[in-house]
């Protein structure tokens, strides 16, 4: 059986009272696995027999390295279970795998669940026989007796089920690759099958991280209760449901406009199969409603059919593009696939999701209503095991290997014996390799009789998923993965039987609006349906639990179990219709506004993606520290990824330079820059452009672009963020409008050449180059699915869209201008030199104007920012104004002026690097400062930590680089959070395990800065304390503010926040030497580096 109390219980945070025992316990093991502080057993005893005394029922354990040396751990769960603790879990058997925030979290839900989910499976074995076996489904897709099933097994046991289900159906269809369609109620689940399960190993549920195998399951908020509604310039479909009180608006109950109410109106959803009366003019009186608003704000009237098909149209593209990343973006084309929907909507969405995703077989099996009850039936006992090894994999002997493969499977078979199946009766025993690049933090796994083979396919595996492969290049053996299966349960083939075409018959009619107009449809009830009948669309089949919708050029034949597979008849790309090559469009549709604002919206996430399953760096794999969007050919941002709020503003600024100072922009052409004057941040921020242009006529039609930050671009100090640059060349090498691929042939060694030249080359030329290989990679993805939708929609359509969808963030930044009383409104806020940043916001009739006359000069520090860096600033904080959900692109800045005399914002530009400004620190934080005195001259937040508290450590051999979290300004609605990236940032920090793993430095304290904040009626966030000690001499480098004179303000009466501090003892000192903002030093071993961050300013 599944079930879904572990998940509710999450979802509703109703789990045990749980304790988490991982700052409070004095011990610490390195990650090469010294004792380098032992357990203090006898605290830990007394500490946790007072909580056991205080109510806590549960306990987690999570130490730091425990993935692979868990004395400490074990010790701990012994003391624990001695002092009366029943629920233990800890962090080594939960999750064996690197990286201690997901594991302790992973760890903390288990405790929580665990508790609930016991007393639950007591209760159902209470009412079961002696003799009976209770087996629950995993997340894993596998069964397991009651007693070991567990918190972080559970979340997916619903879903796991027609994962399991969808696959076998599939398989005995005769497809070994399909994709699940699951359209419930509030949401949407599809998982894509290919041969084996599809697993993996983190993935995120109920704002929780969970670092433990599950099956791939993407979540959309659309199903048939989503809510479709008119915010006044868009459509939208969801995320908010109906839920089941009030319903949808047919059920009567005053509930809104839902999907489900769509499928009534148009016919497709027949009321008299409901077991209750419907209440169709409710939806009619509410769809007259939203109609009538739409013609007053826009002039466009539209039927109620029309419009009901709109939101249906909307929801499916939501649902596409959840299908599009578990096939898309993983290297599979959706067409390649049989798609099996099933839940209580999908039948009426399956043959539009199939023509839209060009998928030309679905199949609906009977038991669809109840098709993860079915695949529980159909599971197998399945144990998987892990073991970790992190090692190069020319570096393991066979013996070791031996060793380890040996353990593994000793560890299976214990695990198949603990669930009641004997060795003989073990069915496989699959072996597979984890592995990546050296230096890499995504992983391939791949399935092989030996490594050396897993070795060759993981090169043919990362060749096929991202274009390149290098043999050459050192492979690390991440872990080994194991897992055994027992218990398969057959199912009959599926199949078509062989009769002469007969054709279904209907005893009823009924109408349904299809495509711009009314279609008389046959109604077939699935129980009078016989093997080997024929359906033509358009055709409605009732069951008891769902309908299905069998749409014209669609035709169905029924099977011998009775599922129906339904084929399309006619090549149709979507349901949409293509606008014809060379007609123009001039008003937007407001159904395929919405429409193309997902598509749009999805290639630049996929972009995303890609760049950083293809990037080599720690800052792009870990830190996240990347952007990807679209522009026109007017460099227009017509859409991002949510990626980092500096680099989406910057790089519209650098498309349009290059598309000015560039005449010659050919078919096959690639653009690299650094350039701070011409639309860069920083130099160590890259950017590379691509072109597209029209194959016959040539023309430019749109861009792809991706930003990322590279560890090491060179200067005078690894990591290429030296805090002392008086200039533009100390910071590194300045790349402007470097063409690295020229009409499709590729200039790598003369960019090679270019990063090696110059005073202060850069330090690791090779990854530079794996990175920008990265980021032409996410550019050309991008780049094809933009010229798929050329050619799905027609090229006017597409150009016509993208200017809709900028003139639709237009207008919703002028509504939230004109909330604001017209006026002028300053402010002005200092740098820790003393430098006014001064801004005055002049607002008319839904327009503004951003003067930012009376800030201070060309510093000759390298606090500078340029013109690309403010606009990004503008751009973040005036689209915080608009309370909609809307891409973040050019439509935003439209109503705003920004006006920027020269100035630190703005230093002149000059050829030689050597006589330009410095500008390092500008994009990292001034930009934050800019951002503190807008928001406080519109009084929309106190200021937050206004830095990014930016560090480099290194040698000749390596640089790290990290920016660290702080406290956020509060809001007159709301407190601001503790130890977050805020404003131009949102990099996530290095795991420390990762960090210790891979570079000489050891993480000695990580915790929030109490009373820090600022007070007030909502108080500021807290900063952090982080505190490094040194292993090896290593140059290191701080590049911080509000370390001086000016604290984050307060606003409305509220204080500032505490500044900063920087500190260093050295091993040989007995107190601490303090540092101030800007340092750079040499550290030695067991120097300590600690880092207060500053703290929120308060609002009331």
């Amino acid at each position: 059986m599944g079930t879904t109390r572990g998940t509710n219980a999450l979802l509703e945070r109703k789990g045990a009272r749980t304790l988490f025992l991982v700052l409070e316990a004095e011990e610490r093991i390195s990650s090469t696995g010294e004792v380098l502080q032992p357990l203090n057993e006898e605290k830990i005893r007394q500490q946790l027999a007072q909580c056991h005394q205080e109510g806590f029922e549960s306990l987690a354990i999570s130490f730091l390295h425990a993935y692979q040396y868990s004395q400490h751990e074990q010790t701990a769960e012994r003391i624990a279970r001695e002092v009366g603790f029943n629920s233990v879990s800890r962090s080594s058997a939960v999750a064996h795998s690197i990286k201690i925030v997901p594991r302790a979290e992973t760890t903390v839900l288990d405790a929580y669940l665990n508790p609930i989910l016991t007393d639950y499976v007591a209760r159902i074995r209470s009412g079961l026989s002696s003799t009976s076996t209770l087996k629950l489904m995993t997340s894993q897709g596998g069964l397991v007796n009651g007693e070991h099933f567990t918190g972080k097994d559970s979340i997916l046991s619903g879903p796991a089920g027609g994962v399991v289900a969808f696959s076998r159906i599939g398989q005995a269809a005769g497809h070994q690759q399909s994709i699940g369609f699951d359209m419930g109620g509030t949401s949407t689940d599809v998982s894509r099958f290919g041969g084996e399960f599809e697993i993996q190993t983190e993935t995120t549920k109920a704002g929780v991280r969970i670092a433990s195998p599950t099956l791939a399951i993407e979540t959309v908020a659309a199903g048939g209760g989503s809510i479709c509604h008119f915010d006044g310039v868009q459509l939208q479909v969801g995320p908010e449901s109906a839920g089941a009180s009030p319903g949808p608006a047919c059920y009567g109950a005053g509930g809104p406009l839902t999907v489900t109410d769509m499928n009534v109106l148009l016919g497709r959803v027949l009321p008299d199969q409901f077991p209750f009366t419907l209440d169709v003019a409710a939806i009619e009186q509410k769809l007259a409603a939203i109609r009538a608003d739409i013609l007053q704000k826009t002039g466009r009237n539209y039927s109620n059919e029309e419009l009901a098909q709109g939101f249906i149209d909307i929801a499916n593209e939501t649902m596409a593009r959840a299908i599009r990343q578990v096939s898309i973006q993983k290297g599979y084309h959706p067409q390649d696939h049989l798609l099996v929907s099933f839940g209580g909507a999908g039948g009426q969405h399956a043959c539009a999701m199939a023509q839209r995703l060009g998928m030309k077989r679905l199949l609906i099996h009977p038991y669809a209503g109840i098709l993860s009850a079915y695949g529980m039936g159909l599971a197998e006992i399945r144990k998987r095991s892990e073991t970790s090894v992190l090692q190069p994999v020319d570096e393991l002997t066979s013996s070791e290997m031996e060793q380890i493969l040996s353990g593994l499977k000793h560890s299976l078979l214990e695990a198949m014996q603990a669930e009641g199946v004997e060795t003989t009766a073990i069915e496989e025993v699959n072996i597979s390799f984890r592995l990546r690049y050296l230096g890499l933090d995504a992983s391939l796994v791949v399935a092989a009789a030996d490594l050396s083979s897993a070795v060759k396919k993981y090169h043919a595996e990362h060749q096929r998923l991202f274009s390149y492969s290098q043999p050459n290049r050192t492979v690390e053996l991440v872990s080994i993965v194991g897992e055994a299966v027992a218990g398969r349960q057959e199912i009959s083939k599926i199949a078509v039987p062989e009769l002469s075409g007969v054709t279904a018959e209907s005893t009823l009619m009924t109408e349904v609006w299809h495509a711009g107009s009314c279609l008389n449809v046959p109604v077939y009830t699935r129980e009078a349906l016989i093997a080997g009948a024929k359906i033509t669309g358009p055709a409605i089949v009732c069951d008891l639990g769902s309908t299905v919708w069998i749409e014209p050029v669609f035709r169905c034949s029924v099977c011998n179990d009775g599922s129906l597979l339904i084929e399309l008849e006619e090549t149709t790309a979507a349901t949409d219709q293509p606008s014809a090559e060379g007609e123009e469009i001039f008003e937007p549709d407001l159904i395929q506004l919405e429409i193309f604002n997902n598509q749009f919206a999805s290639i630049a996430e996929q972009m995303g993606l890609t760049l950083r399953q293809t990037s080599v760096s720690t800052n792009v794999k870990e830190r996240l520290d990347y952007s990807c969007a679209i522009f026109d050919a007017q460099a227009g941002l017509v859409v991002n990824a949510p990626h980092i709020p500096v680099h989406l503003g910057a790089m519209g600024e650098t498309v349009k330079t290059l598309l000015v100072e560039c005449d010659d922009i050919l078919p096959g052409d690639v653009y690299v820059t650094n350039d701070p004057y011409a639309g860069g941040s920083h130099l160590p921020d890259v950017t590379v452009i691509t072109p597209v242009h029209h194959a016959e006529t040539k023309e430019l039609l749109f861009l792809t672009a991706s930003r990322a930050h590279h560890a090491e671009i060179g200067g005078i100090r690894p990591g290429s963020m030296p805090p002392f640059s008086k200039n533009l060349a100390e910071e590194g090498v300045l790349i402007r409008r470097f063409k690295l691929i020229d009409q499709g042939e590729v200039r790598e060694e003369e960019l090679a050449d270019l990063l090696s030249s110059g005073k202060y080359p850069s330090r690791n030329v090779q990854d530079n180059l794996a990175d920008i290989r990265a980021q032409v990679a996410a550019n050309q993805f991008g780049a094809n699915l933009l010229l798929e939708m050329v050619t799905t929609y027609g090229l006017p359509q597409v150009l016509a869209y993208m200017s809709f969808i900028q003139q639709a963030a237009c207008k919703k930044m002028q509504q939230a201008l004109r909330r604001i009383p017209d006026g002028e409104y300053s402010f002005t806020d200092h740098l820790d030199d003393g430098s006014p940043i001064a801004v005055t916001i002049s607002i008319e009739e839904g327009q503004a104007t951003i003067d930012f006359n009376g800030t201070g000069p060309v510093l000759s520090s390298n606090l500078n920012a340029n013109r690309a860096i403010v606009t990004a600033a503008c751009l973040y904080v005036f689209r915080t104004l608009i309370e909609d959900s809307i891409p973040l692109n050019s439509g935003v800045l439209e109503p705003l002026a920004i006006i920027i005399p020269e100035s630190l914002l703005n230093p002149p530009r000059h050829d030689d690097p050597q006589q330009c400004a410095a500008m390092v620190g500008g994009n990292v934080e001034t930009s934050q400062r800019v951002v503190d005195v807008l928001l406080g001259a519109l009084g929309t937040a106190a200021a937050s930590q206004g830095t990014m508290n930016n560090l480099t450590f290194g040698d000749d051999s390596f640089g790290y680089y990290e920016t660290i979290c702080g406290g956020a300004g509060a809001t007159a609605n709301a407190p601001g959070a503790d130890a977050v990236h805020t404003h131009m940032t949102n990099t996530r920090l290095t795991d420390v395990e990762v960090i210790e793993h891979r570079y000489p430095v050891r993480v000695k304290r990580f915790e929030i800065r109490q009373d820090s904040g600022g007070n007030g009626k909502n108080p500021g966030g807290n900063g952090i304390i982080r505190t490094f000690e040194f292993l090896k001499p290593l140059q290191v480098s701080l590049l911080t503010q509000r370390r001086g004179s000016y604290p984050p303000f307060g606003l409305a009466g509220g204080s500032p926040g505490k500044i900063g501090k920087n500190n260093i003892q050295r091993a040989n000192c007995n107190e601490p030497e303090e540092l101030s903002g800007c340092v750079q030093l040499e550290a030695y071993p067991g120097d300590q580096l600690t880092i207060e961050t500053p703290g929120g300013g308060g609002y009331g």
